[in-house]
């Protein structure tokens, strides 16, 4: 299985290739290249940071590239601020737009005592049918690091809770998303990229 893994310089790539690399995925890694997204089998979006990094995929050509892969059917899976990319955008950077694959947009975590950001582990409650969580029991916990969070609708396929409950997990066809960073989560994390290795 050869991975595409997009990286836009504002990405935690380390971690995520050697997550695939170690469940047996090929990967290659593009800034520019929009030949090895046209050719892709899969593509990881991996992002940490402020959400106006994303101005980059714009720029080079990536975001048409991947909105081209994706109605191919090729399946996409983004983390953490990858994830909220997915989205028409974020309050993070109001100007900037996401990929809009889900037509609403992220926001910061409502103002609490709790501390923002939401940094640490928390427990996925798992909607049915998901593909991307097939046998992750729910209550099973992830590592989460971001301030701005997506909401929940009929796409999300997971929630969790902190200060108010959000989407940790989206997944429509072969578009998917992860506010958690699943190549810090242990086993769980290398079961839901497993998970995603193999969907068809």
């Amino acid at each position: 299985m050869r991975v595409t893994v997009i990286d836009y310089k504002a990405g935690n790539l380390t971690s995520v290739l050697k997550a695939l690399c170690h469940l047996g995925a090929e990967t290659i890694v593009t800034d520019s290249d929009l030949s090895l997204v046209e050719s892709a089998e899969r593509i990881v979006l991996p992002g940490v940071g402020h959400f106006a990094a994303t101005e980059r995929l714009d720029s080079t050509g990536l975001t048409a590239a991947i909105r081209a892969a994706i109605a191919r059917g090729t399946p996409l899976l983004g983390i953490c601020v990858g994830m909220q990319w997915l989205y028409a955008g974020s309050t993070e950077a109001p100007n900037q737009p996401g990929l809009g694959q889900f037509t609403e947009s992220c926001a910061r975590f409502s103002e609490s005592t709790e501390k923002v950001p939401h940094v640490g582990w928390n427990s996925l409650e798992i909607r049915p049918h998901s593909r991307l969580l097939a046998g992750v029991t729910p209550g099973e916990h992830v590592y989460f690091t971001h301030s701005f969070k997506a909401p929940v609708t009929a796409d999300t396929a997971a929630t969790t809770f902190y200060i108010e409950p959000f989407a940790s997990a989206v997944e429509r066809a072969n578009v998917m998303g992860v506010q958690f960073h699943p190549e810090k989560s242990g086993a769980t994390g290398l079961k839901i990229l497993r998970n995603f290795l193999e969907v068809e």
